[in-house]
Parts: C-alpha cells; sequence; structure tokens
C-alpha cells in the first residue's frame, strides 16, 4: 500500500524542482552586470539582414525563416534591388519574387507570402509597414518573432525577438528558462533592465551565433565567462 504522506511529500518535491527551474539563475546586480558587459563590448548592435527600408526589413525577416542570414542577404540583393517597395514587389508578381528567391528554402511559400503582404500593405496600409504588433502579425507570413524583430530595428521599440540562438541562450546559462518562446520572451520582459531593452535580443543572439553556439560553445571567448552559470560551462583552456 502507498504511503500517502510520502506520495504527497514527493510531488509537492517535485513541484518545488520545477518552479526553482523556471526561474533566472541570475540576481538583478549579475543581470545588470551581464547586459552592462555586452554594452561596453558593442554599444550599438545591428542584425545582420540587409535593408535599405521598413518594406525591405519586413520582407528579409520574413524570407529568413528556417534560413541563414547569409542565404537571405544573398538572395535577396537583386530582388531589393528592383523592388524596394510594396507597389514594385506586386508589380513584380509572385513569379518573378519566385524566381529571385529560389536559392533560400521553402521559397515558393514564402514568395506568396511576399507578394500577398505587398498586397495588403498597399490596401489596407497605404503602402507603409505598420507600427504595432497585432497589425504586422495579420500579414501573411509574419509571425510575433518578425513582427518584434520589425518593431525593434524599424521604429525603435524595446521588443525581444526570441529565435533559436536567443531560446537556446536563455535556457542554457539560465537567464530566463521557459518551454516556449513566449515564455521566454515574458520572462526576459521582467528581468532585463529598462536601460539594456533596446539592444538586448541583438546582445543575445549575437552572443548564441558566435561564442554561445548549439555544438561546441566557445567558452574561450566568452565576456561573460565569469557569470556564467550555465552547467555546460567549458573551463578555459580545455576546448
Amino acid at each position: 500500500m502507498v504511503d500517502a504522506t510520502k506520495t504527497k511529500k514527493v510531488v509537492s518535491s517535485s513541484n518545488t524542482r520545477k518552479k526553482t527551474v523556471s526561474r533566472s539563475r541570475y540576481s538583478k546586480a549579475e543581470i545588470y552586470e551581464i547586459f552592462a558587459t555586452f554594452e561596453k563590448d558593442n554599444p550599438e548592435p545591428e542584425g545582420e539582414l540587409n535593408h535599405s527600408n521598413e518594406f525591405t526589413l519586413l520582407v528579409a525577416v520574413v524570407l529568413s525563416a528556417q534560413a541563414t542570414d547569409a542565404g537571405v542577404n544573398k538572395a535577396t540583393k537583386h530582388l531589393f534591388q528592383i523592388a524596394d517597395t510594396p507597389e514594385k514587389m506586386v508589380a513584380l508578381g509572385e513569379d518573378k519574387i519566385r524566381e529571385e528567391i529560389r536559392t533560400i528554402g521553402l521559397y515558393k511559400n514564402k514568395a506568396k507570402n511576399t507578394f500577398l503582404l505587398s498586397q495588403m500593405l498597399i490596401e489596407h496600409h497605404g503602402g507603409q509597414v505598420p507600427q504595432t504588433r497585432e497589425e504586422l502579425e495579420a500579414l501573411p507570413g509574419v509571425g510575433r518573432k518578425t513582427a518584434n524583430v520589425v518593431l525593434n530595428i524599424a521604429f525603435g521599440q524595446p521588443t525581444i525577438a526570441v529565435d533559436t540562438h536567443l531560446f537556446r541562450i536563455a535556457n542554457r546559462i539560465g537567464l530566463a528558462p521557459g518551454k516556449t518562446p513566449l515564455d521566454v520572451e515574458k520572462k526576459l520582459e521582467k528581468v532585463i533592465p529598462p536601460e539594456f531593452m533596446q539592444h538586448a535580443h541583438h546582445w543575445l543572439i549575437l552572443h548564441g551565433r558566435y561564442i554561445c553556439k548549439a555544438r561546441k560553445p566557445a567558452c574561450d571567448r566568452c565576456i561573460i565567462y565569469d557569470l556564467c552559470k550555465s552547467k555546460e560551462k567549458i573551463l578555459k583552456g580545455t576546448n
């Protein structure tokens, strides 16, 4: 017969562990120091998708889903020379858009979305990229992450765009553990000091892309090594 008291204790202990795991491993002072270090190293971080205006930024981010920034930049180099406005993109047509971006993954569906979102911008927004998340997410091919990138880079809003790199880092180092990108986004919004919010997601994405890489983190080059509380942390000089 199972002891109800023991069972209750086990469940309680399990729940406690879950709650602990979901919290940041860092104090407010430590989080401040992490972002102050990022800022000192790179005061004005920038996204790596090439664009010339709000519209080309929007299209580039839509095209970047499941593709590298380098691959998108290669595909859009000529496209943006001939179609850098919604009107020009619609005039170009879906078939020609598809030919221009055929080197990136899911290019057929992305060409369709690029054409349709260009139409919607003309019909509902006077050819301008909207400045609210709700309006952006109503466009074909635009999800929360894409909307956050556009709001941050194009319009200077302090949003957090959680991509695969940022999601991995937030969980790996225990800055803002979460099961979904939205979980991580909401937790980061709570713990990041306001003065660092504008550039926070750029710093974390770049750190994940070039330093805290998925397969082999370059801990020997990490500028927040002394603050890092990752269980995967590699001792300097051993990697």
